[in-house]
């Protein structure tokens, strides 16, 4: 006797098990949303086919094009950012790519930050530039620089905050507000600030947040913070502008960006936590900062919320006094001390590993040359000792600083 559930008919037990028709009762809860494996997506019949509409989340039509399971981590990262609108990428720098994509065409140009992530400049210079797109490096420091480069060509200009390993707090205000007013597109890689430390859109504080005031779009290394494991990479782009959304997630349609279910289930997970976890980085890192910065190794910190660190005050502006400042530090070594003192210097570290990225539990070093990340036109970088960044993860900060310091002993 056949099983209730399958089809009437069938003579093969395969196929029963393939058409099996038992759906689990409605109204199941848990802490966590379900995860919705799919590349088909079954439809009841022809005309809810060809009615189904991809692009508004009304309805779904492909596993490429969204799953409950991403749709509610989109709608998640969009309320971590303050948008609207979210669209899912492979990794953070798809993010990146994803926006030039959709904005961008032959005889454009892009401004982009000196300091800005060193591998979306390596597309501006291989890729757009291949296709046609002219870019110019400026001043994030500088906005009277910013404003003397956008001309009639400028389509899009990145922001970002703080710089990427040198760790500048930008006057961010400042610089949208030029973009605003020369109708140009901005966007922001808000990786190291995670939708937590200041809102990308709205900036200031409290009753000093302006609506408007901040990019039109904010994209995120998801891989970072809001994974939070290190075992994750994703990026995502929100908007607040249907329009835009509209521009970027066609794009995202004909490039074929898809990511794993497994994955996005993995940081709906994480996000519960990730304000907690983003307030010990940056306890820790606050901690281990002030030790360093005393140390007669050290030249200079490069930590946002210290008042040496250049850009402190933007920082203190957007942020507060009582702000957030991650788990992400730079330390400039004492030019009295070569390459590869300071290259041995991070060997020697037992518990900071050598790898990059940052955001995981795991503390992480990387020694960087800065002279040749940044121009030399704009003299952004004027210092001549070896730089070194700290991923501050979730060790016992006690255990941290001893590490260091046996390592600097060795110095």
């Amino acid at each position: 006797m056949r099983g209730a559930g399958t089809i009437a008919g069938m003579s093969k037990p395969v196929t029963d098990l393939i058409h099996h028709t038992y759906q689990p009762p409605a109204g199941f809860q848990a802490p966590q949303p379900g995860v919705f494996k799919a590349s088909t997506v079954i439809f009841p019949s022809v005309a809810a086919m060809r009615a189904r509409d991809w692009k508004h989340k009304s309805g779904y039509t492909y596993g490429l094009h969204g799953t409950p399971t991403t749709f509610t981590l989109e709608e998640r990262i969009a309320t971590l950012e303050g948008g609207t609108q979210c669209v899912l990428v492979p990794s953070g720098l798809a993010a990146i790519a994803n926006v030039n994509l959709a904005l961008l065409r032959a005889g454009d140009e892009v401004l982009l930050p000196d300091n800005a992530y060193g591998p979306s400049k390596s597309m501006a210079e291989g890729e757009l530039k291949n296709w046609g797109i002219t870019y110019q490096l400026y001043d994030p420091m500088n906005p009277a620089d910013l404003e003397a480069r956008i001309g009639p060509k400028t389509r899009l200009v990145w922001l970002e905050a703080p710089g990427s390993v040198t760790m500048e707090f930008v006057p961010l205000a400042h610089l949208a507000q030029i973009c605003r007013q020369r109708g140009v597109t901005s966007a922001l890689d808000n990786t190291w600030g995670a939708g937590l430390a200041f809102n990308g859109f709205d900036l200031g504080r409290g009753e000093r947040r302006t609506p408007g005031s901040g990019a039109d779009i904010v994209v995120q290394a998801l891989t970072k913070y809001p994974s939070g494991g290190g075992d994750v990479l994703m990026g995502s782009v929100v908007t607040r502008d249907d329009a835009l959304h509209q521009q970027i997630k066609l794009t995202h349609m004909r490039l074929g960006w898809g990511i794993g279910v497994d994955d996005a289930e993995t940081i709906l997970r994480s996000l519960a936590s990730i304000e907690v976890r983003y307030r010990a980085h940056d306890r820790s890192a606050r901690e281990l900062a002030g030790w360093l910065r005393m140390r007669p190794e050290i030249a200079q910190l490069l930590h946002p919320a210290f008042e040496e660190s250049p850009g402190h005050e933007h920082w203190q502006a957007l942020c507060g006094d009582d702000g957030l400042a991650a788990g992400l530090f730079s330390v400039v070594f004492d030019a009295r001390y070569a390459s590869g003192q300071v290259d041995a210097f991070c060997d020697r570290l037992r518990l900071f590993k050598l790898g990059y990225s940052w955001g995981g539990p795991m503390s992480l070093v990387v020694p960087y040359d800065v002279q040749a990340m940044r121009s030399k036109q704009l003299g952004t970088w004027k210092h001549q000792g070896i730089l070194v960044r700290f991923s501050i993860g979730l060790e016992a900060p006690e255990d941290l600083r001893a590490d260091l310091e046996q390592a600097l002993s060795a110095l």
